[in-house]
């Protein structure tokens, strides 16, 4: 059983179509702006410098106003402000979806049921999994990683959707992977399709479709997994531990991985599908 995002549920069951899923999305991203953007709304700072603590949050582990507040641009007091602007804008995409009549009340409620049920499921097997694999903290750690960091900095939701077989893995286009020489080594990657991969280059760089060939989107989908493993080797190396990052790898497909000393993990993204790549 795989975890969805419950657009995907709904889309997959025919529940809603594409269009509608489309409509919706749209309307919850709008009703969600970054605070950035509202700070600049407000005229609380100039549209470079909310890039600017943009910019800072994708080398620091650093909410948007904690920044802020550290480039003197905003006060506390401000900082609150724009929190309360933000969550009184948010809209739950369940609520979206019958406000605009796709769903009515009931059958919302009876679809929320049925897709915790089956994400409560998938859960339960990444849980069994994390506690009977040599990897399990380091995979609990790098979703989790992910789930943070897709938002900061893609400006899209993750989530954990299910175990991969190694022995069998989904077909992936492109593989990111980099290698971290350590007392314990590791390594962290990211494959997907072509398509996933430019989605995530244009979010990553803030670069329209025309502006961005297949060269330029594997560049990018590297330093994603250079950031990434900047924060997984955070979470499980020693502070003091003495570590070599190698540059990235798109040479290995992920069929070519040891399935000994590799785990694939299934995640979904507002962006498409991508396999989280963990091994030793």
């Amino acid at each position: 059983m795989a975890a969805k995002f419950f657009g995907q549920f709904l889309l997959e069951k025919g529940v809603i179509d594409a269009a509608q899923l489309l409509r919706a999305l749209e309307i919850q991203r709008v009703s969600n702006p970054a605070l950035g953007e509202i700070a600049c709304e407000k005229g609380m700072l100039t549209a470079d410098q909310a890039l600017a603590i943009n910019e800072r949050q994708r080398r620091e582990d650093r909410r948007f106003g904690d920044i802020a507040q550290s480039m003197g641009l905003l006060t506390a007091d401000e900082v609150g402000v724009l929190l309360d602007a933000q969550k009184s804008r948010r809209k739950l995409f369940g609520e979206i979806l019958v406000e605009e009549g796709f769903l009515d009340r009931e059958r919302l409620e009876s679809e929320l049921r049925i897709h915790a049920g089956e994400r409560d499921e998938a859960m339960r097997s990444l849980d069994a999994l994390q506690a009977a694999h040599q990897l399990g903290r380091r995979m609990g750690n790098s979703i989790a990683t992910c789930n943070k960091l897709f938002p900061r900095l893609l400006r899209t939701q993750c989530q954990f959707s299910s175990v991969a077989d190694p022995k069998n893995p989904p077909t992936t286009d492109v593989m990111a992977l980099v290698r971290v020489a350590a007392e314990r080594p590791l390594a962290i990657g990211i494959a997907c399709d072509t398509a996933t991969m430019q989605a995530m280059a244009q979010a990553f760089l803030s670069i329209p479709a025309e502006a961005c060939d297949d060269e330029l989107a594997l560049d990018a989908l590297g330093e994603l997994v250079n950031v990434l493993m900047g924060y997984v080797v955070k979470d499980n190396l020693p502070d003091d531990a003495n570590y070599r990052a190698s540059p990235p790898d798109f040479e290995t497909p992920v069929s070519a991985l040891d399935d000994g000393m590799h785990v694939l993990v299934s995640m979904t993204s507002q962006l498409g599908p991508f396999l989280l790549v963990l091994g030793d």
